[in-house]
């Protein structure tokens, strides 16, 4: 930030140079052209050049060649200001309509004077990034709207449906234990996308501040991972541990554990019955890198890029089983605490998340919360 501003200080300082050359040749000019005139005045008219007459007629030729002169530098500035001041205000204008109107395409080209890039410039270079911002920020409200109508109204059809077929007399007692199973396991799962909404527009919106404070992250692992043992035991998932002991650090625990019951909840998801899930903590210089790995379906590079993003599902297959939101929280988080995140897989055998979260130094005195 302070190289663009020693950048656009340096261009106002050329900018200032070469206006004043600009202004110094023309009241060069003028001035020459005055005293030249008024001299062939007084050579061509030598008898009287010394007399009071002589000097009169010399004098309102002069003049006459100044009222000239002036009237020329007007209609020059009168076209100046037409074209290298009105126009881009009438540009400025017309794009701020379209935004008003709800058009955030509104595009305006800089306008270069000739005594290079001015103040409307920067003004047009400043409202095209408004309007870049702008745009991106309605398709995102507009793809995200999309999205939670989707999200929420699958879970509620199915509701819906179960719903009707609950008031058949005909039902068996078995079928009607499956069907309120369904709307039990479909509100819950509406409760889920509820919940991680908030949590997110919590996040983006930095209602959410972390508390740190210092503790032993392969506690936390263990456990967070615990929590899902009914999950592991009825898919039959082998589940392989290796935490390094006392690796401390400093952060906030409660949004940390949100990472964790994600990434947990993903690799069990679309790990098959007979998989393996591991998970690995390791001391790597002043990080503590936590790897979670699957021999789950893996992902394609092409669905790795937008992994993160709200609301995106790679494999298609198994987006009953979730929203589309657990790993896009789990980025706004780690980015919170100033950790990195990041993904490896092959497709058909298995994906590894890594997350590196900074180590708390030694002797570090806890933070007041």
């Amino acid at each position: 930030m302070s190289r663009e501003i020693a950048i656009r200080r340096r261009k106002r300082l050329f900018t200032a140079l070469r206006q004043y050359v600009v202004f110094f040749f023309l009241i060069a000019f003028v001035i020459t052209c005055c005293m030249l005139l008024f001299l062939y005045t007084m050579q061509t008219s030598v008898e009287i050049s010394f007399t009071e007459k002589g000097i009169r007629t010399a004098a309102v030729l002069t003049m006459g060649n100044v009222l000239f002169l002036s009237l020329l530098c007007t209609v020059i500035d009168a076209v100046r200001r037409r074209f290298m001041v009105e126009r881009p205000v009438r540009q400025i204008i017309k794009g701020a309509e379209k935004l008003m109107r709800g058009d955030f395409s509104a595009h305006i080209e800089p306008i270069h004077g000739f005594v290079g890039e001015d103040g409307f410039d920067i003004i047009i270079d400043c409202f095209n990034r408004m309007a870049k911002e702008l745009s991106g920020v309605e398709t995102l409200r507009t793809d995200f709207i999309a999205n939670v109508s989707h999200e929420l109204k699958t879970p509620l059809a199915v509701m819906q449906n179960y719903g009707t077929m609950l008031q058949s007399p005909n039902l068996t007692e078995a079928q009607r234990t499956e069907y309120a199973k369904a709307i039990t396991e479909q509100s819950r799962r509406l409760a889920d996308l509820i919940t991680n909404i908030l949590k997110l527009n919590r996040l983006e919106n930095q209602q959410i501040y972390p508390a740190a404070k210092r503790y032993n992250l392969g506690e936390q692992l263990a456990e967070c991972l615990l929590n899902f043992e009914s999950t592991w035991e009825k898919k039959n998932i082998d589940i392989e541990t290796d935490l390094e002991e006392e690796v401390i650090v400093q952060s906030d625990d409660e949004l940390l554990s949100l990472v964790w019951n994600n990434l947990f909840s993903n690799a069990l998801k679309f790990t098959e019955s007979g998989g393996t899930v591991s998970v690995t903590l390791k001391a790597e210089g002043d990080f503590a890198a936590v790897r979670v790995s699957d021999t789950g379906c893996g992902i394609s590079p092409e669905v790795g890029k937008h992994i993160f993003e709200k609301f995106y599902q790679g494999d298609t297959s198994h987006a009953t089983q979730g929203n589309g939101l657990g790993l896009a929280l789990v980025k706004r988080v780690v980015d919170i605490v100033g950790g990195d995140i990041s993904v490896e897989s092959e497709v058909g055998k298995g994906s590894t998340f890594t997350v590196k979260i900074r180590r708390a130094a030694d002797g570090e005195i806890q933070k007041d919360t």
